[in-house]
């Protein structure tokens, strides 16, 4: 359901404001974390979230325009993602799943589901009429080495995010895949002969400023994590007389040493 509703919101969306919304699913896996492994939402988590929200505001502020079917698609792929990948995360820990263990399941069990759909929703028909005429047969090559492509990187992310997920969390998985679009904003801002607004370069900063105060707030959650206080051993049920072991007091030490 993650993968299919991206898709279809990708139908109706564009790039810059399909991401506005997806960057909204950081908040909800912090907060189904916290019900499910009892992880703290704290004021500095939240603002570095909201900073990335307006950082995606900001970036696609021209592109921004109502399509209540994109909209749709995209609110359920944000649930679909946060319930994904907090489930995920939970059934790594609980199975002991290696990272390929993880990658294998997830795409066996998948593969199912999207042959039916694909049965039921694709023009199949239209599909081989086209490509069966040798004046189409050179599309044919680039629609199935695009193809290729995209499956080697599917696996890739498949693979990196399960063990992302395995080493550290969910919502840090999450706010990662979000940073991850800042690198490319400014390589693309470098390299490219697009112009360069103000827009973009202040969305960039927002994003960066969002990573490094979650950074900061993990850091500041971390110390102020109790430690635990020491479990001490249950008392020994022995003769307490003096008469068996001479001073009560050396008894009652819990350094004593039998």
């Amino acid at each position: 359901m993650m993968l299919y509703t991206g898709a279809k919101a990708l139908q109706y969306l564009n790039v810059p404001l399909f991401t506005v919304f997806k960057n909204l699913t950081i908040i909800a896996v912090a907060y189904g974390e916290r019900f499910v492994f009892k992880t703290p939402v704290t004021p500095l988590m939240l603002s570095s979230f909201f900073l990335m929200v307006l950082s995606s505001i900001v970036g696609a502020l021209n592109d921004i325009k109502f399509n209540l079917q994109g909209y749709t698609w995209v609110i359920m792929n944000c649930v679909c993602t946060a319930f994904y990948v907090v489930v995920m995360r939970k059934v790594i820990l609980t199975v002991n799943f290696k990272d390929f263990d993880t990658v294998y399941y997830n795409n066996f069990l998948t593969l199912g589901i999207f042959v039916l759909l694909s049965l039921f929703t694709e023009p199949w028909t239209k599909f081989y009429d086209f490509y069966k005429h040798n004046e189409n047969s050179a599309e044919l090559m680039s629609y199935i080495s695009a193809n290729s492509v995209s499956a080697i990187s599917a696996f890739a992310i498949s693979y990196t995010s399960a063990w992302c997920i395995r080493t550290t969390s969910s919502t840090t998985y999450s706010m990662t895949g979000a940073l991850n679009k800042l690198p490319i904003a400014v390589f693309s801002m470098l390299w490219f002969p697009d112009p360069v607004s103000f827009g973009a370069v202040l969305a960039v900063i927002l994003g960066f400023s969002a990573g490094i105060l979650y950074t900061h707030a993990k850091n500041v959650a971390k110390r102020e994590t109790p430690v635990g206080k020491q479990s001490l051993p249950p008392p020994a049920t022995l003769n307490t007389s003096t008469s068996d072991y001479g001073d009560k007091d050396v008894l009652a030490s819990p350094n004593r040493k039998d």
